[in-house]
């Protein structure tokens, strides 16, 4: 028996090994004893495997598999329903063991057999829970069946679908309430009364239309313009908030001098712990203001579009999200954002950057001055300031932010000027010195904060209300009635 157990299970069942065994025994036994009826049952017994080998090989079964989550996508610690069916499209009799193929952080793979006890309509039915503690897009399946002739001598086992793709986004992390919202009425709008035309009584104003109210005529416009006139509704402006989110190996390496590459086996995508906290700031961000009806850009540290290379993403080249389907497409995205571009940190400029700022020279005595392409590929670059420049002073800006050098610093702190409010998480690791960074972006406007991967996203959200912050929109508002209104 522990000899029939070391044999392989792939080509022969127990019982073809052992008519295969009977027949190399019954040769033997023809060839000593110099027998007939011993030959010919011996290549009997040899053929027998054989033919029902070569039979599972080149007849095999066809099968439909249908599969479908609920939810279509999921988010991380949270549970899918994954639902089978299964339908033979050509002719065979006997049962077939199934086998759901998973990646290993689900765990073991659910076994069933076809056809089920309960199937109807020659359709069976099956039904399991999936959970994945984290992001991206992982393959379920394919189906794998292990087939049989009909004596039980062989097997054959094979893929009968390709598997279907499941999306786990990250998980929002609920904020408390900052200054951000202090600016819209309970709708999650800001109104506002600018018009292009200087008079107060041309902005405020416009000809009657059928089924106006009365107590809406202005009678002195009424009056100066010689027909019925009414007072014009405020206009509604939809809080807008630009989001920033880096994703550059050398921002998120673990230590100066390293080479990162560490890549997820599952979902193939190349993270970090201080980056996974990053995306779930971005998601627990966007969910926040978007629960507060703001429209949301989303901007990567070069200034294009911030999902570019995310392969979970509907649509890579989109900047702006608005409402529910916004924040669906914005989760969806982040689900296999990764990061990207130079995979090592340049230890040696770090320190030369250290040594210039204590001599007070921006570049090293005989040291090369940044060409241009060196600036165009550098972050928070023009590209970036004139993305942010079309939307100025629109609403609050946010930046989420790997370690960054003195320089990177000086590039980032301008763009505080182009939000109503500039708020920037800057993530860093416990041994690093970030004061000097940290005090070039607020002396530039920007409200910091240096995190670590075990920062409690709440306490650093809350950390912006310190000391009371001016309401983002409202701020916005403000700059753009002054604007409007001449002088």
């Amino acid at each position: 028996m522990a000899l029939m157990d070391r044999l392989p299970k792939h080509l022969f069942t127990n019982r073809g090994w052992g008519l295969l065994a009977a027949g190399a025994l019954s040769l033997g036994c023809a060839y000593v004893m110099g027998r007939r009826d011993l030959l010919s049952l011996a290549i009997l017994l040899i053929l027998l495997p054989l033919v029902a080998l070569a039979g599972v090989r080149v007849l095999k079964p066809k099968f439909q598999v249908y599969r479908e989550f609920n939810p279509s996508t999921v988010e991380t610690s949270s549970t899918t329903t994954v639902r089978l069916a299964v339908a033979r499209s050509s002719y065979a009799t006997g049962q077939v063991i199934m086998e759901e193929q998973l990646p290993p952080r689900f765990g073991e793979p659910p076994a069933f057999r076809f056809p089920a006890r309960s199937a109807s309509g020659g359709t069976s039915r099956y039904e399991y829970h999936l959970r994945s503690g984290k992001r991206g897009q992982f393959r379920i399946g394919p189906v794998t069946a292990e087939f049989s002739d009909p004596f039980g001598l062989s097997l054959r086992r094979h893929a009968i679908d390709d598997g279907d793709i499941l999306t786990v986004t990250p998980a929002a992390v609920e904020l408390p309430v900052t200054g951000l919202a202090g600016a819209r009425g309970n709708d999650g709008v800001t109104a506002t009364r600018i018009r292009a035309n200087p008079s107060d009584d041309d902005i405020m104003t416009r000809e009657y239309r059928h089924g106006d109210p009365m107590r809406r005529v202005h009678w002195a416009a009424t009056a100066r313009h010689g027909q019925l006139m009414v007072r014009q509704e405020e206009s509604v402006t939809t809080p807008e908030a630009t989001l920033i989110l880096d994703q550059r190996f050398s921002a998120f390496a673990a230590g100066n001098g390293s080479v990162f590459g560490s890549r997820d086996e599952d979902s193939d995508l190349v993270t970090s712990t201080n980056f996974e906290w990053t995306v779930t700031a971005a998601m627990s961000i966007a969910a926040h203001l978007a629960e507060r009806n703001y429209s949301l850009r989303l901007l990567d540290s070069f200034g294009g579009p911030a999902f570019h290379r995310s392969r979970s993403a509907a649509d890579m080249d989109a900047e702006e999200f608005s409402g529910a389907g916004g924040l669906q497409a914005i989760a969806e995205a982040l689900a296999a954002v990764e990061l990207s571009g130079p995979r090592h940190i340049r230890a040696e400029h770090h320190r030369t950057e250290h040594t210039d700022h204590k001599s007070g020279s921006e570049h090293k005595e005989g040291s090369p001055a940044p060409t241009g392409s060196e600036t165009a590929d550098s972050p928070f670059n023009d590209r970036l300031m004139d993305k942010l420049s079309a939307h100025r002073l629109r609403g609050p800006l946010l930046a989420l932010v790997g370690n960054l050098t003195v320089a990177e610093a000086r590039s980032l702190a301008p763009a505080a000027g182009y939000g109503a409010n500039a708020f920037a998480l800057v993530m860093t690791d416990a041994s690093r010195n970030n004061d000097e960074v940290l005090e070039i972006l607020r002396l530039a406007g920007w409200r910091a904060a240096a995190v670590t991967s075990k920062t409690h996203l709440t306490a650093a959200w809350s950390a912006f209300d310190e000391g009371g912050i001016v309401a983002a929109a409202d701020a916005a508002m403000d700059v753009r009635r002054g604007a409007a209104v001449p002088r």
